[in-house]
Order: structure tokens, then C-alpha cells, then sequence
């Protein structure tokens, strides 16, 4: 694990996946494909802090990973309980329709 092309592999990974994340959350329009899109590109975020640590043989990567999964199930929790009202609300749950109903 300690060696340069290793490391850069699986950072080019955690890279592509938040990538795919962030292109998740812009295009989607359903609000719960997007709370899946940010939930991939806090994983690769936590990817990339393993790799890291690993790399330099230190706890501090995993450290930081168990704080994103500690916010991630805050996340998760608060977003879906947001998720529920709207839907319960607007009986839709894409943004498009979200927005010409307040509009």
C-alpha cells in the first residue's frame, strides 16, 4: 500500500466516484436520487482520506472517515425525514414539480 502508484489509483477512484456524485446531484431530479449522490461523494471523500493515512501510516485517515460516517447517518436521517414532509406535502417528489407548486 505504501507505494506511489497505489495510491494514486485509488485516488483517481475516490476522484471518479465524486465525479459521478457531483453529476448525480446536478442532473437527477428526483430529491431522493440526489441524497444517494451526496452520500457517494462523502464515501469517496472517505476514500480518499484512507488512502491517505495508509499511505502515510497514519490513524488520521481513519479517524476522519469514522467523522463522515458519523455525518453521513445525521445526514441521512435529517434528509429523509425532510423527504418524507415534502412528499407528504407536495405528493411528488421531483424538483421540477416541487418548484412550480411554489411558484
Amino acid at each position: 500500500m505504501n507505494t506511489p502508484d497505489n495510491i494514486e489509483s485509488i485516488l483517481l477512484l475516490a476522484a471518479l466516484l465524486f465525479c459521478i456524485g457531483m453529476a448525480g446531484v446536478m442532473i437527477r431530479k428526483n430529491i431522493l436520487f440526489m441524497l444517494l449522490s451526496v452520500e457517494v461523494m462523502l464515501n469517496a471523500s472517505g476514500l480518499a482520506f484512507i488512502a491517505a493515512g495508509a499511505y502515510w501510516g497514519q490513524p488520521d485517515g481513519q479517524v476522519m472517515f469514522l467523522f463522515i460516517l458519523a455525518m453521513a447517518a445525521a445526514e441521512v436521517s435529517i434528509g429523509l425525514a425532510l423527504i418524507l414532509q415534502i412528499y407528504h406535502l407536495h405528493r411528488s417528489l421531483d424538483i421540477d414539480k416541487i418548484k412550480e407548486m411554489n411558484g
